[in-house]
């Protein structure tokens, strides 16, 4: 019925899924095919339910789609599974895809302070993308701890012309030296 049926059959067949043994290949199919907002928010949290490396790495295409709506709900389902997209959290970091980086940011929320700091901040050092290194800072004002100073120190040098970056370097600056 994942596959087919009407659209409350499917939405019902998503929330049980994560009981069957061969889950994952017909919740990454069912994803790749569902254009019903309902079901496909039920087939994200059947994957977050399962709370799998594997099972995140299903989502992690939607992270590029043109749909602010269904990266939203990716971003969501990742968040509900942080272990689990901790695992996929470097290479997210790392991506071609500036946006892909810069909603990576969000996920480390749910990372440990040593975890986000470190992570973050190794994004920070290479990145090149202002705005990505402000969804980073904005993060690490919330997560980040003292390592994460001297990068801050460092992308304010790198970026001295853009004020919003230098903003929120202080924010951060502050919220963390506060802690």
């Amino acid at each position: 019925m994942l596959l087919g049926g009407s659209l409350e059959d499917r939405w019902t067949a998503a929330r049980n899924a994560p009981a069957l043994p061969n889950a994952l290949p017909l919740l990454s199919e069912a994803l790749s095919k569902e254009s019903a907002p309902r079901v496909r928010e039920a087939i994200l949290t059947a994957l977050a339910r399962i709370g799998s490396p594997e099972s995140a790495a299903v989502t992690l295409p939607y992270l590029r789609s043109d749909d602010a709506a269904q990266r939203t709900a990716v971003l969501d389902a990742l968040r509900a599974m942080p272990a689990a997209a901790a695992t996929h959290l470097p290479g997210l970091l790392s991506d071609a895809d500036a946006d892909v980086r810069l909603l990576a940011c969000e996920i480390a929320r749910g990372l440990s302070t040593e975890d986000a700091s470190r992570l973050l901040g190794d994004m920070i050092e290479r990145e090149l993308n202002s705005n990505v290194c402000a969804a980073a800072i904005e993060v690490l004002a919330e997560t980040g701890d003292a390592t994460s100073l001297p990068v801050l120190a460092r992308c304010s040098d790198r970026f001295p012309d853009d004020p919003f970056l230098q903003f929120a370097i202080n924010v951060a600056r502050d919220r963390i030296g506060s802690r």
